[in-house]
């Protein structure tokens, strides 16, 4: 389905993405739109689901869960038990693993690994605790690599548009 999208439109997504607290009037001064025309883009952007929502950017840090770390997990789709054979679905096993709340982001990834996890927590010992205590223990999951990130130079949502 193609999206049907101007500059406008662009430019409204870049400033809502920089400050999503921006008003209706506000975005529509700084595009040169009446405020009307502006409410309308807005509301037809989050229609086709270009604009997917609205939140705040927290802390990590601040909220005592500055440690970050990416997890790649090897999987495996058939399990054996009592009655034979069992077949997995990854995409299950990733919204398994989505629920926990340290996890920010499950990927499933082509290569040698299957499912890239974006986790943070309190400190290192508390990620060991996920990947012991939970991650492992998901049906399916084989084995898993953990890096944990020294320094972020850059973390965003952003889309460049």
């Amino acid at each position: 389905m193609a999206l049907n999208f101007d500059e406008k439109d662009l430019k409204i997504l870049r400033l809502l993405q920089r400050n999503c607290r921006l008003s209706y009037k506000e975005v529509a001064n700084a595009i040169g739109l009446p405020v009307t025309t502006a409410f309308a883009r807005i509301k037809r952007l989050e229609e086709i689901g270009l604009i997917k929502g609205y939140k705040a950017v927290l802390n990590a840090r601040k909220l005592n869960r500055g440690t970050t770390a990416f997890i790649l997990a090897s999987f495996s789709y058939r399990l054996k038990g009592e009655g034979g054979e069992v077949l997995l679905s990854q995409r299950d096993v990733a919204r398994e693993i989505a629920n926990f709340p340290e996890v920010q982001e499950v990927h499933i990834i082509a290569g040698d690994w299957d499912l890239l996890i974006k986790v943070k927590d309190v400190d290192i010992d508390a990620i060991g605790r996920f990947v012991i205590d939970k991650l492992r223990l998901v049906k399916g999951i084989e084995k898993t690599l953990t890096c944990v990130v020294f320094s972020t130079e850059k973390e965003t949502s952003d889309i460049a548009v």
